[in-house]
């Protein structure tokens, strides 16, 4: 609570700025009024209004500080020293407008208004102390409070910086998986709509049944396809949705997408031991477009966590899709297998195999399963199958304890 507090203050000041400038010009405007409600000795001539007055020009132009720091940098100078000269009021304990001005400077002025800052300083606080009690001490600590308040600034630019640069990677990471959810969605989603397209003309002249299932087939794969996509753009509307980070069609719509194709004449069967029990209903949609597709499991697949599941589930799907659209495969195998601290996701394809054009790039998708892997620590691998036959897809994912889950 008390660093989420911090964030909105934060956030709250960036949206304010006037109102966090005036908030510090009133607080040093409270610290100058200090030794002027203190009793002074009787030596000393009393403090004045009109004092307390210049006293309080110097503060005015911090409102100012952002817009221009130069600028009140040198009114701040100019009306201290008129205070200095043509008044005797109380001294300050802290130059605390000077101070919070060569910190703005240090954080927000560039290069050559550093530089000027730094030759004005040598020359005011010399002359300053030399007015003031003409002590080397007195010198050594204003030239050191300076020098810290400039430091403080260096580093406060630095880490704002800092934060600036990993805002935009955090940007690009989440592009970047926007882009492979959605890639991963259409691609599978209009890759099997294409096979069941096409076998449709020739089931409708010889098995107007298996059209019938085609067609609803496609029906049921773009409805999944549009619920997820909803889904991924619901959450990017709204922050309040749950985390969002994957997608994935909710377990609850499983025997309804079953009896879809269940309807279609298909006998649906399936295993399996838990944590991915939404890859079953992906190998279904498989199996409608005309793939004979193996799914076999081993190991304790129950408890993973949400996001290692889903890595799964998509690097299944990816290498589900690629053998659709590219294999020309009769069937395919799916194997998940836990084996202690890591998770091995195997597809297998009976294809022609990976191919060995020149100067062809690998495509989006296989990339996107090594991304998704390496975002677990894993890894995934791509070539051809035992003895050279067909595709093989190979990710292996560490499986986090309880106690890093929980971290």
């Amino acid at each position: 609570m008390r660093i989420r507090g911090v964030g909105q203050a934060r956030e709250w000041g960036a949206a304010h700025p006037w109102a966090v400038d005036a908030g510090l010009a009133l607080l040093v405007q409270a610290a100058v009024t200090m030794p002027f409600v203190v009793p002074r000795p009787p030596e000393l001539e009393p403090a004045t209004w009109s004092a307390y007055g210049l006293t309080a020009l110097t503060v005015l132009p911090l409102v100012w500080r952002r817009r221009a720091p130069m600028a009140v940098l040198l009114a701040v100078l100019a009306t201290s020293a008129l205070y200095r000269l043509a008044l005797e009021g109380p001294g300050q304990p802290l130059p605390y407008q000077g101070l919070l001005c060569v910190y703005t400077i240090a954080v927000l002025a560039p290069a050559w208004q550093r530089a000027v800052t730094a030759g004005l300083l040598l020359v005011a606080v010399p002359v300053s102390v030399w007015l003031n009690t003409q002590s080397a001490r007195e010198l050594t600590f204003s030239l050191f409070v300076f020098a810290a308040a400039y430091v403080l600034g260096r580093l406060t630019d630095a880490r704002q910086r800092a934060h600036l640069v990993e805002a935009e990677r955090a940007a690009a990471r989440e592009r970047a998986r926007i882009a492979r959810e959605m890639h991963d969605i259409l691609s599978h989603a209009v890759s099997l709509m294409i096979v069941q397209a096409e076998a449709g003309p020739v089931a409708v002249r010889r098995a107007p049944e298996r059209a019938e299932a085609a067609f609803e087939a496609i029906s049921a794969t773009g409805r999944d396809a549009m619920d997820q996509l909803r889904r991924m753009l619901g959450v990017l509307r709204d922050e309040d949705s749950g985390d969002g980070r994957s997608p994935q069609p909710d377990l609850a719509e499983l025997p309804a997408l079953l009896d879809r194709v269940r309807a279609g004449g298909l006998d649906v069967r399936y295993e399996t031991s838990g944590g991915l029990a939404g890859l079953p209903a992906l190998l279904d949609r498989v199996r409608a477009g005309g793939l004979d597709v193996r799914y076999e499991t081993s190991g304790g697949l129950a408890g993973l966590p949400a996001p290692l599941a889903a890595t799964a589930y998509r690097i299944a799907q990816e290498a589900l899709t690629n053998t659709v659209r590219h294999a020309r495969a009769r069937t395919a195998t799916v194997r998940i297998d836990r084996s202690g601290a890591l998770l091995t996701v195997l597809v297998r394809d009976d294809g022609r195999g990976p191919r060995t054009t020149p100067g062809r790039a690998a495509g989006h998708g296989l990339a996107g399963m090594r991304e998704r892997a390496a975002a677990h620590g894993g890894t995934a691998t791509a070539g051809p199958g035992p003895d050279g036959r067909g595709f093989e897809v190979r990710a292996e994912l560490p499986v986090p304890s309880p106690a890093e889950v929980g971290a």
